[in-house]
Order: structure tokens, then C-alpha cells, then sequence
């Protein structure tokens, strides 16, 4: 992985191919590579070490011409990142690939390859594709029966862009659990790890489907699907803005997402509640009766989403009455289950091409859950195709790696479930008008907290030089001290941790000295006089304490002890308001240390693979 891009058009592509690569840069990377077709025979290639920009200025200095090209951005699996991985892999100078996803049988085709004469010149799993399509393409296939033969031999996933210098009419892809779309246009067609990619050029796209493979000319596209039947996928206009994952007047992508936040919550929200009653018909028209039938909540989610998941059943088990597990998705496929009677399958994504994830959501589908519901921010990913019941998230383009609109509005969507599942059991009509009062409310709160913008930069200053950082929390806030870990170690490369507060006695005591800050989120609510008891215990060693808390929390700022005020809320949205100052906390620590915020190192946005 990580972004693929590839056009087949009337004019040249080279700059078409690299502003794909430069809108696919969210995505995290560490090489990037461009090849096209001049003409019969005639192949050029270029590929750089580091960012796009390095890439175009190679293009710029030596310039590719061509109506023909693949490009790719790299985030390394196998092999370290250096140029002679980088995609795209050509074979003998006549065919050309790039590649997302993982090749679990490439050891064993390498060694095969290697006994029939081929050369390999990069530690890559992707190699072996391309020498299998030569080989397909030297016993006298076509490109596209080459590309058929060869995926009928590979294991894993794949998303695949490939073009042959003595067919430079066409451009062939095919798709097996890593994401791909073909972008429509006037006499040229493209093909793309994801529409952002092409804005520029297209808003018509096809999402391809599993076992897909595509043959792309000017003048036409056509798909078979796994089975070799020509099918028809549909066309869909995509209403995203050209500019819509563009930064603005703000510094880094990461900063603007954290100030969209009340936005993307209000969006998340809008047509989903009516007067003071949830519409039950935004999961689906038939969910409230399913809903009625539910038994027990199962939530399968990775990383942020994980943690979202993680207060969701606080929040099911308190409002709703239902007994409701929470998964690590890498985990879940490789253990036995007992599935619990009517039970419900939730996914969390905010892409919908989480490898780990979609392996866990087509399990369950095997395994005898009632239904399955999928929430996530993109409409037209393979989690919400393959999902009985979808919610949608509208967050909107989120192009920092380190999630932040995409984790706040899962937690609203996840709020919408509760309600939901709650209605005729521990949910009233009285309460229910009072939690929907709490969900409008909650935009403007957000908007509050997002007023300590210039507080909380000022606090970062103390942590820019400290190795280590522990975060406490209680109850459903110890989610979110997990999720301002996360965002501390993601973009600042600080080593941090989360626990309960409770568990300090029990092992984390021993870390506390003057050089461990420690951050605690503390609400007043049930919880408050026994995490103050916790974090007397780290005073009495030295500990720097550094506690939000809102305005009613009797807690005093003294030698040590730095309290940063937080507007009063109901406890159901706790975890939702505590959660933006961790997220700014982060991020300021992060621009102090001169970190790459948005692209922090060794991290991808989208994981496509396991």
C-alpha cells in the first residue's frame, strides 16, 4: 500500500498522475514512483525516496511524456523504504505495475520465478505479480488475460494497476480486499485507490467489487467480474468539492479537522432527530423492528475507532440494558466466538477499507448474528456496501492520519445506536426528549472548548521535552485518556500510556517521578472523589499533574497541579467534550517537537491490509 493512481487519456498524463499522488498524501507513504507509456515500446520511469514533491521535481528536470501512466505513493511492507522498492515494478521493459495490499504467497512464487530465470531487484511482495504477468504475456496472452491468469495465482490482497509497452492502448486493473475506483471521463478514464485522487479530473465514478477486474482504453471501460462475466457496476457522481481536502488558512490538515468538529457533529446529526424524538428510519427502514429484536451488541473496530467502541459500551449497557462486547477486529477472526443470542454486529471505520475490520464484519456474516450495522464516514466503501444496516457519519474528508472529526462524530453516531436500541427498555419518552436535548446542545459545546485553543498551546510547552506521558481516566473517560495516548505518541513521538486510574497501585505507581506528566480527565460526575483519591497518590510521588476538569470540579491549582477549566455538561457527553482538549494538547505538543503532524512517520490513514 498505499495510492494508487493511473490514466489512459488524449493528452499527457504526467501531471494528471501527480496530482493524484499529491491528494492521496494523507494517506502516509515513504516513496513515490511514476511510469508511463511514450509510445510502442517506449517506457519511462522515476521514482524518488520521500515526498511527491521530490518526485515532481525529478518529472519536472526529466520529463515523462505520454498519454499512458501508473503512479504510486508507497507505505512499506515488505522491504525497507529505499528507491529500488518503490513502485512501479517493471518487468524486462515491458510490463509495469502497481500494487496496494499484501501478497501472502509471494515466497513461494519468488522461488518458483527464481528456478525459471527471473532477476529480482527489490525485497517486495509486489515483484512477483509483475514477473507472473510477464510470463503470462510471453506465452502469448493479452494484457487482460495476463492480469486474470496471474490473480488466479495470488494469495492476499491486491489492488492493481497494470500497463504493457507493446499494448499502450490499454491500461488494465483488478480488485481483491484493497480498495480501487475507475474514474469516468470524456475519451480518458483513470483508476485510483480513492476518488479525492481524481477530483480534479472526474466527479463519475465505479466502484470496483471484489474479484473485479477492469479493462480500461479511451474510449471505454469494461469489468468482469470474479467468475469471467462481463458485468455492469454503476456510475456514481460524487458531490465532494474540488477544494474539499484542501487546508485552508490553517497550518496543518490536523488542526483544521479539530476546528470542524462542531460542523462535522451538526452534520452527523442533521435529519437524524425529529422535534425531541430520534428518526428511528436513518438506520434503515426496517431497523426499528430488528432493533426490537436485539439481545446482546457485539462492536468490532481498529485504533481510534476502537476506543470510540470502547465508550459505546457504557453507553449500551447504561441507556439500552443490553450486555455489549468490544473487539480488537486484528483479533476477533482468529479466535472461536459464541455468538450471543439475537445478537447485533457492529463495525466502526472511518474509511471502510480496514483490512482487519472487513475480515471481522464477513466472519460474522457466517456466524449467526442477527443482523450487521456499519458505521462509518465514506458511502461508497466495501464495509457499508456489505453491511446489512449502514449509519453514516458525514464527518466529511478527514486528511490528517491522526483521526480526530472522524472519532467525534463515530461517538455521536454510536449516541444515535443507544437511542435507538433503547427505546421500549430503559429509555422513556421523557428520557429520550432529555438525551436528544443533549445531542443538539452538543455543537455549541464543542464550540466552547474549542475557546482553549490558546491555553492548551501554552500547557504544551511543558511536555515538548519529556520522554513519557501517562493519561487517567475513570469510567467511560478511560477511553479517552487511551485516545489522548494515542494522539500524543501518533504525532508528537512521545511514548504514551492510558489507565484506569484505579490500576495506578497495581504496577503504573512505579513510573511516577518529577519527569512523568501525568494527564487526567476528570468530570464531575460519580466517579470524581475517587479519581481525586488517585491522583493524590501521584502527588505523594513527585508526580506532575496536569487534570481538565470543568468549572465545578473543587480542585485547586497548586505546585504541581495545573487544572485546565472545562464548560460544565451533562455526563452522557463527557466523552465528547474531554476529548478536544487531548486532541489540541496533542497536536501543540506536536508543532513545538517540529513533527510532520499530518504524515507522522511509519503511519498510514487507510490500512488496507492486515
Amino acid at each position: 500500500m498505499c495510492g494508487i493512481v493511473g490514466a489512459i487519456a488524449q493528452r499527457p498524463v504526467a501531471a494528471i498522475l501527480l496530482e493524484g499522488l499529491k491528494r492521496l498524501e494523507y494517506r502516509g507513504y515513504d516513496s513515490a514512483g511514476i511510469a508511463i507509456l511514450e509510445g510502442p515500446g517506449q517506457l519511462n520511469r522515476s521514482r524518488t525516496l520521500g515526498k511527491v514533491a521530490r518526485l515532481a521535481e525529478e518529472v519536472a528536470a526529466h520529463p515523462l511524456p505520454g498519454l499512458t501512466g501508473i503512479a504510486h505513493t508507497r507505505w512499506a511492507t515488505h522491504g525497507e523504504p529505499a528507491t529500488h522498492n518503490a513502485h512501479p515494478h517493471i518487468c524486462r521493459d515491458r510490463c509495469t505495475i502497481v500494487h496496494n495490499g499484501i501478497i501472502e504467497n509471494h515466497e513461494q512464487l519468488r522461488a518458483a520465478q527464481r528456478e525459471a530465470g527471473h532477476r529480482f531487484t527489490s525485497e517486495t511482495d509486489t515483484e512477483v505479480v509483475v514477473h507472473a504477468i510477464y510470463d503470462q504475456l510471453a506465452a502469448g496472452h493479452d494484457l487482460l488475460e495476463a492480469v486474470r491468469n496471474t490473480a488466479a495465482e495470488l494469495q492476499g490482497a491486491y489492488a492493481l494497476g497494470v500497463i504493457d509497452t507493446q499494448d499502450p492502448e490499454r491500461l488494465v486493473a483488478a480488485r481483491e480486499g484493497s480498495p480501487l475506483v475507475i474514474g469516468i471521463g470524456f475519451g480518458e478514464h483513470f483508476i485510483a485507490s480513492d476518488v479525492f485522487a481524481l477530483l480534479p479530473v472526474t466527479h463519475r465514478f465505479i466502484f470496483l467489487e471484489e474479484g473485479d477486474i477492469a479493462e480500461l482504453t479511451r474510449e471505454r471501460v469494461r469489468i468482469w467480474d470474479r467468475d469471467g462475466h462481463l458485468v455492469e457496476r454503476p456510475v456514481k457522481t460524487s458531490n465532494l468539492a474540488l477544494d474539499a481536502a484542501e487546508r485552508g488558512e490553517y497550518r496543518h490538515y490536523m488542526l483544521k479537522e479539530i476546528f470542524e468538529q462542531p460542523q462535522a457533529i451538526a452534520d452527523t446529526l442533521d435529519d437524524r432527530l425529529s422535534g425531541n424524538r430520534l428518526r428511528p428510519e436513518c438506520f434503515g427502514n426496517e431497523a426499528e423492528a430488528l432493533f426490537a429484536e436485539i439481545k446482546a451488541v457485539t462492536i468490532v473496530a481498529c485504533g481510534t475507532s476502537y476506543h470510540a467502541a470502547q465508550v459505546a459500551r457504557y453507553w449500551i449497557e447504561a441507556f439500552a440494558g443490553l450486555p455489549c462486547s468490544v473487539e480488537v477486529a486484528s483479533e476477533y477472526r482468529y479466535r472461536r466466538h459464541v455468538v450471543p443470542e439475537q445478537a447485533l454486529f457492529v463495525t466502526l471505520s472511518q474509511s471502510g477499507e480496514t483490512a482487519d475490520t472487513l475480515a471481522a464484519l464477513r466472519q460474522a456474516k457466517q456466524s449467526g448474528y442477527r443482523a450487521t450495522l456499519a458505521i462509518c464516514n465514506v458511502p461508497e466503501s466495501s464495509l457499508v456496501r456489505e453491511s446489512d444496516l449502514v449509519l453514516l457519519t458525514h464527518a466529511g474528508p478527514e486528511i490528517g492520519v491522526a483521526s480526530t472529526k472522524a472519532f467525534t462524530t463515530q461517538l455521536v453516531a454510536l449516541l444515535l445506536l443507544t437511542l435507538a436500541l433503547g427505546r421500549g427498555r430503559d429509555i422513556d419518552e421523557t428520557e429520550e426528549a432529555r438525551l436528544v436535548g443533549l445531542l443538539r446542545s452538543l455543537p455549541l459545546k464543542v464550540e466552547e472548548v474549542l475557546r482553549l485553543d490558546e491555553q492548551i498551546a501554552m500547557l504544551a510547552e511543558s511536555f515538548v521535552d519529556k520522554q513519557h506521558t501517562l493519561f487517567l481516566g475513570r469510567g467511560e473517560q478511560y477511553p479517552i485518556a487511551m485516545e489522548g495516548a494515542l494522539k500524543l505518541k501518533e504525532i508528537s513521538y512521545i511514548h504514551a500510556e492510558a489507565y484506569p486510574a484505579g490500576e495506578l497501585k497495581h504496577g503504573p505507581l512505579a513510573l511516577i517521578d518529577e519527569q512523568m506528566p501525568v494527564v487526567a480527565v476528570a468530570p464531575n460526575n460519580a466517579l470524581l472523589e475517587k479519581l481525586k483519591s488517585n491522583l493524590e497518590e501521584v502527588r505523594a510521588r513527585g508526580g506532575q499533574l496536569y487534570v481538565f476538569a470543568d468549572f465545578q470540579v473543587p480542585l485547586d491549582e497548586t505546585d504541581g497541579v495545573n487544572v485546565i477549566r472545562l464548560p460544565e455538561t451533562d455526563d452522557l457527553l463527557d466523552p465528547l467534550i474531554f476529548t478536544i482538549p487531548l486532541q489540541l494538547l496533542a497536536y501543540h505538543v506536536a508543532v513545538l517537537k517540529g513533527t510532520d503532524v499530518d504524515q507522522p512517520r511509519n503511519l498510514a490513514k487507510s490500512v488496507t491490509v492486515e
